[in-house]
């Protein structure tokens, strides 16, 4: 999910240290100080929820974890093909779903601890098992008998398709071949976790576990875990036991979580952040015009509504009707909001699944059709909205979520005759709230977790922890798990069937497909644009040497 928060103390702890002066000289910025002892200054986007890799579901979380720990496999920094990581190589079944990962010798713990198979083997049984109810466990449902342990139809996790063949060789059945499964091992929730640790600071399949506090944690990243003062900067430093430690250059990083993104974008205007989560887009086109700092990029991610459509539920009675949620979903113009709302090369979303690799595209979408809408409105017995409760749209606080919303509920009203307020919550309220289905709509996103359509319509799988509407279609489903093992075309037709069957129950509707716009100074190097937005830290470093970028000026009016 792509989402953005922020505590106004963080807000006084950068902007309050803009600019300091002494007489007539000007303290050097965080960024140059940055750029000589190797430490980044990041915005972050959000205050994570938690770093416990098997709990969490957004973005700011990721580029964290992503930093304080390692699965078997990574990706290339420019093209996202897999690479080794903690497994230094493996080999595949001529079958193609038998994988047998070799560890690393000196694959280690922060603590010294070798990383050994075992340590997979109980971090995926701890995902799994429902006690710990994890969003991402669905991910793994990909290895055989996982989901039934998931599910609780299995309660021998033996018999789930991973085991240790020794301390440094771990193998892992799927269900069926899957072109993607090596992507896969990229995403947290692959990732092992310390399991001494987590059963030392808690219980091991409750949420809210302390093991992940700075002064308890043990990890097995490039970075560890240095200081957390929540709402206002998280540090991780250089981990000297990373198996790779001399590839890393960064000393340290400093994450920082800013809801407002003018606040953000004066802090790095001010030289406080070398990057930033987003770009408030009233500045998008001065900072085009100004020089090099703006980056809009393509981006593997959807921004869309989910609508509560189960029964037991629900909070308007009206949004359980396929054809007034469809009437909803005709009657937006993406293209007035991508053009005069948001304005950064954003382009307009009529399926969940967005443009990507493999040659996928959705054959039944959601077009822009008021008329239309209306129509089926009248047809549900809603004529001119007549009838219709109340709707509320939940969203994150972020001035863009704001506006989209504002601009959806004056269509609605103008073309359907639909009242809609709209409520904020802060980022952690949010998550629980749309969590709970203690909404009517929802603003969401989804940001593929690997490059391959499945990311996207896997989640709306019945049950699975990251659908959150209650949607559920035994027929769906079946098209999905088909998928796992089909291949081409026929792969291709079925993933586009699923589709089908969304865009004609709308349990989401899509807006906007997004692209990466955000901040970045001309110092960081090893950064690439890539469809994910994947970066990952060891290869990043900072240019001392670099000429300072040129800062756009920024009239009152704008």
């Amino acid at each position: 999910m792509k989402i953005r928060h922020f505590a106004h103390a963080a807000t006084a702890v950068l902007l309050g240290s803009t600019l300091l002066t002494t007489g007539c000289v000007k303290r050097a910025s965080k960024v140059a100080l940055g750029n000589k002892a190797q430490i980044i200054h990041f915005g972050n986007g959000g205050e994570p929820a938690d770093l416990d890799p098997q709990v969490v579901q957004g973005v700011p979380e990721h580029n964290i974890i992503k930093a304080i720990f390692e699965g078997l496999a990574s990706v290339h920094p420019r093209d996202l093909s897999p690479q080794p990581a903690v497994a230094e190589r493996w080999e595949v079944s001529p079958d193609r779903k038998t994988y047998t990962f070799f560890l690393r010798p000196n694959a280690a713990w922060s603590n010294g601890d070798p990383v050994t198979a075992d340590d997979f083997v109980k971090a995926y049984e701890r995902i799994l098992n429902p006690k710990l109810a994890a969003p991402y466990a669905d991910m793994l449902h990909i290895m055989d008998g996982a989901e039934e342990y998931n599910t609780g139809k299995l309660t021998d996790f033996s018999k789930v398709g991973v085991k240790s063949l020794g301390p440094k060789k771990l193998q892992i059945t799927l269900k069926a071949p899957a072109s993607y499964f090596l992507a896969m091992l990229n995403h947290y929730a692959w990732f092992p976790v310390h399991m001494p640790t987590v059963d030392k600071f808690g219980k091991r399949y409750d949420k809210g576990n302390r093991w992940t506090r700075p002064e308890n944690i043990v990890s097995n990243g490039p970075f560890l875990l240095k200081d957390w003062k929540t709402q206002q900067e998280i540090v991780v430093t250089k981990n000297p036991k990373y198996w790779d430690a001399n590839q890393v250059r960064l000393k340290e990083i400093h994450f920082y979580p800013i809801e407002s993104n003018d606040a953000e974008e004066r802090a790095f205007r001010g030289g406080q952040l070398h990057t930033t989560s987003t770009v408030p887009t009233e500045k998008v086109d001065s900072y085009k015009a100004s020089g090099s700092s703006l980056r809009i990029e393509p981006y593997y991610g959807a921004y869309y509504y989910r609508v509560n459509v189960d029964k037991t539920k629900e909070k308007n009675p009206a949004l359980l009707d396929a054809r007034v949620r469809r009437a909803l979903a005709m009657s937006i113009d993406r293209e007035s909001i991508t053009k005069n709302v948001l304005r950064a090369g954003q382009f307009p979303a009529y399926s969940l699944t967005p443009p990507g690799p493999g040659g996928y595209r959705p054959k039944e979408q959601s077009k822009y059709d008021p008329d239309g809408a209306r129509r089926l409105l009248s047809e549900a017995g809603f004529p001119g909205g007549k009838g219709i409760p109340k709707i509320t749209v939940l969203i994150n606080t972020a001035e863009d979520h704001k506006k989209v919303a504002e601009a959806i509920q004056q269509m609605w009203k103008k073309e359907l005759g639909v009242e809609v307020e709209i409520i904020n919550q802060e980022w952690k309220v949010y998550l629980a709230t749309q969590h709970d289905l203690d909404y009517q709509i929802s603003r969401s996103a989804w940001i593929g977790d690997f490059p391959d359509p499945n990311a996207f319509l896997d989640i709306m799988r019945t049950g699975n922890g990251n659908n959150e509407t209650g949607f559920a279609s035994p027929e769906y489903d079946k098209l999905i798990i088909d998928s796992w093992s089909a291949s081409g075309s026929a792969r291709i037709e079925l993933l586009q069937k699923a589709e089908a069957i969304l865009m004609q129950e709308m349990p989401v509707i899509p807006i906007y497909f997004y692209t990466r716009n955000y901040l970045i100074v001309s110092s960081v190097k090893g950064w690439f644009a890539n469809l994910l937005d994947d970066h990952p830290w060891k290869f990043i470093y900072l240019d001392e040497s670099a000429a300072p970028d040129k800062m756009p000026v920024l009239g009152i009016a704008r």
